[in-house]
């Protein structure tokens, strides 16, 4: 049997923009949390998150997407949001979060796949395209990598890698996850961020809306006991420069070997202010496809669905229109 903590229904009971009914996927032992929102004859949009996120993440593409006829299926990995959490760190692997996508999309039989990916969505969701291209229409991707040789890794993602090591920043007894991501979405400075991620406290917002995120990402991990980070510490220390089978690095290089040859339509949307995978590393990925688009939201930072939801969700709409304009031009 599997060690592993399960958070409480109630730590979500108050949590604003977030009226979606849970839907549970047995994986062995393990209870697996997904959205599944808009029609189930409908075309999938299948929303993956990265770390330190869940669900809550696609919040706001949900209504818009579901509204315009897409069936929205937006999961948690093990280890985040509603989905239980195994104790024991090294349960957890990129290979294994890609193999518990990979049970879910086939369970529920998904065909005519928009993927939209961001974070470690990218290398875990980008898997399934390249290996089940005939379950997937389109790919949408955002400020998000595959690993090979050639990828040179940014400052800002080694110093986020150094922060979970020993003696760094987050490496502390249950870290205060609310923080962290307020801060990454401006609605937290970095000194009011560093001082409750030192001390536990809760900080003061000056909005609604850095108070709703603040309460949204803690919520997941709130009254439960260290053990239950296990996972998601795994995220940050298996980045393959530091991790290389933890992080399936040789499989993110055939990954992105096979997805050099992908033929249906991609498209790059990208948060302009990110300084771990930059914008000039998005133009140069998007420059190996030729039916590709590339946009870029100038004052997005990397967890650009949290402050620019609605108009990203537009965006991938436009983009899919633009592809029936051209087909019938």
């Amino acid at each position: 049997m599997t060690d592993f903590c399960r958070t409480p229904d109630s730590n979500f009971d108050t949590l604003a923009d977030y009226d979606f009914e849970p839907h549970y996927y047995e994986w062995g032992d393990l209870r697996m949390h997904y959205l599944d929102e808009g029609p189930r004859d409908g075309p999938v949009m299948l929303l993956v998150h990265g770390m330190p996120t869940w669900s809550y993440l696609y919040r706001d593409f949900i209504p818009k997407l579901a509204s315009s006829g897409f069936r929205c299926i937006a999961p948690d990995h093990f280890g985040f949001g509603k989905s239980d959490k195994p104790t024991d760190p090294y349960w957890y692997s990129i290979a294994r979060h890609t193999e518990v996508l990979t049970s879910l999309a086939t369970a529920l039989d998904l065909r005519n796949i928009t993927l939209v990916c961001q974070d470690w969505g990218g290398p875990i969701g980008l898997a399934q395209a390249v290996t089940m291209p005939e379950r997937f229409s389109r790919l949408v991707i955002m400020n998000t990598w595959l690993h090979h040789p050639e990828f040179q890794y940014s400052e800002a993602i080694k110093r986020w890698n150094k922060g979970w090591h020993e003696g760094g920043l987050f490496a502390r007894e249950t870290p205060n996850i609310g923080a962290l991501v307020a801060l990454s979405g401006g609605l937290l400075s970095r000194e009011e961020a560093v001082a409750a991620l030192r001390s536990g406290a809760e900080p003061s917002f000056r909005t609604a809306a850095g108070k709703n995120v603040y309460e949204a990402y803690r919520a997941p991990f709130k009254g439960l006991p260290d053990e239950a980070y296990s996972g998601l510490r795994r995220f940050p220390l298996s980045i393959p420069f530091d991790d290389y089978h933890s992080g399936n690095g040789a499989a993110q290089t055939l990954h992105f070997n096979l997805l050099s040859g992908w033929t249906k339509p991609i498209h790059f949307i990208w948060g302009g202010t990110d300084d771990i995978f930059t914008e000039s590393w998005g133009r140069e990925w998007a420059s190996i496809y030729t039916q590709s688009t590339f946009h870029v939201i100038a004052d997005a930072g990397h967890f650009l669905q949290n402050t620019h939801g609605n108009e990203i969700a537009e965006r991938i709409l436009t983009c899919i229109e633009g592809e029936t304009l051209k087909i019938h031009s």
